[in-house]
């Protein structure tokens, strides 16, 4: 288990410059320099320095600048409401659910009847904030004492210190037994980067798994990306996409989940697409009228065959995941396209195609092909007042292009 949380304590803060420089930036000092930073351009930093050590420590300026930046990094997951409150670390912004994302689980533990969480591996305290705030008592535990200490001066700056309990200990020593469910959000990247295997993260998957089995309900927050066969039987897996992008996955355990079952939640909105089991391969057949493109989410669910079932449609390509129908199909799960053109992939036929239509805005999505939207966009030289999409795809195994436009 050497690998579970794999940072180790230090001594005390005086002994570890990061956390010294943590704690300055929570004097009154501290905070009005970052107050002042709030708005101040990265491209100007060095300006800003400057003038800045005239009158403060250096030491304190460096702190205080680069919390500045992790701030504005941190506003497309918190909001600038919240993330101009709050504190992080690269880690600490970098690995973080956003608050949509966060809140969504929270919710779906609060509507359970769940009181109080363990919430293992907390980080900088982004899970333990929502399930605060959706009225859920927290114990947040993580090994690194910065971390910990910044996931408890978040809480108390948001008014959340009397639900969020923040612990600086090994997460396999914490004995979750008093607590109605248990969350863990395993670290999934190293010294290297990413990591991709799910034995690899610290906590391991197989520990994490074996700690949510022992509690009434649990969560795992775990990659996206992750092989369906390394999910349990024992887990309801939901994949949740916030504006068209997929963000994690999460595994349930528990009362109120379905084993076995695959989910996609998308957000904003909420809407939830699950079947029990993934169903027969759906059919395959010429491109029609209409084309839909699912979102994110509902492809890695493997629920492309349920929309197929669905809209009554196809696929034109058993390998690619778009949808084709003869008849329009509304559904917060896919975005429509009318197509206009089907033609064999070619440069010089697209080109000529668009200048005919005077097409000078030209949306460019890809599924099974290798050229890039970019490079395709450079070599069309556009020019017009009309708009297109076109989709580089294969149909029936051959290079296809399609075009058309956006339903509504």
């Amino acid at each position: 288990m050497d690998r579970v949380n794999a940072s180790t304590p230090s001594a005390s803060s005086a002994d570890d410059p990061a956390r010294a420089a943590f704690a300055a930036l929570r004097t009154p000092e501290g905070e009005q320099l970052l107050a002042e930073l709030r708005d101040h351009d990265p491209a100007d930093e060095l300006a800003t320095a400057t003038r800045l050590r005239r009158t403060h420590p250096a030491e304190l300026v460096s702190a205080a600048l680069g919390q500045a930046r992790l701030r504005q990094r941190a506003v497309a997951k918190f909001g600038a409401e919240d993330a101009y409150r709050m504190y992080f670390t690269p880690n600490g912004v970098e690995q973080a659910t956003r608050t949509s994302v966060a809140a969504h689980r929270a919710a779906r533990f609060a509507g359970l009847g769940v009181r109080s969480v363990a919430d293992l591996c907390c980080g900088i305290g982004g899970d333990a904030i929502a399930l605060a705030s959706a009225g859920i008592s927290v114990l947040a535990v993580d090994r690194d004492p910065l971390t910990a200490e910044v996931a408890r001066a978040n809480a108390q700056a948001l008014g959340l210190g009397e639900l969020i309990e923040v612990r600086c200990a090994d997460v396999t020593e914490i004995d979750t037994a008093p607590y109605d469910a248990v969350f863990v959000d395993p670290a999934r990247r190293g010294g290297r980067g990413r990591i991709f295997d799910p034995e690899a993260y610290s906590p391991p998957l197989s520990w994490a798994t074996a700690a949510a089995l022992k509690a009434p309900r649990a969560a795992l927050k775990i990659a996206p990306g992750i092989p369906h066969e390394a999910i349990g039987p024992e887990a309801e897996a939901e994949w949740i996409s916030d504006g068209g992008d997929v963000k994690e996955a999460v595994l349930w355990y528990g009362e109120g989940f379905a084993p076995g079952a695959f989910r996609a939640t998308l957000l904003p909105s909420g809407a939830t697409l699950s079947a029990p089991a993934p169903l027969p391969a759906p059919p395959v057949g010429p491109v029609g009228r209409y084309l839909y493109e699912p979102d994110g989410a509902v492809i890695r669910a493997h629920l492309v065959a349920d929309l197929v079932e669905r809209c009554g449609g196809r696929l034109v390509d058993e390998t690619i995941a778009y949808i084709t129908s003869d008849e329009p199909y509304s559904s917060p799960y896919v975005t429509g396209y009318e197509i206009t053109d089907e033609l064999p992939f070619s440069m010089k036929r697209l080109k000529a195609l668009l200048r005919e239509r005077r097409i000078g805005v030209l949306t460019v999505k890809k599924r099974g092909s290798a050229v890039e939207p970019e490079e395709l966009r450079r070599r069309m030289k556009l020019s017009g007042p009309g708009s297109a999409t076109v989709f580089l795809t294969r149909v029936a195994g051959a290079p296809t292009m399609l075009i058309g436009h956006p339903l509504g």
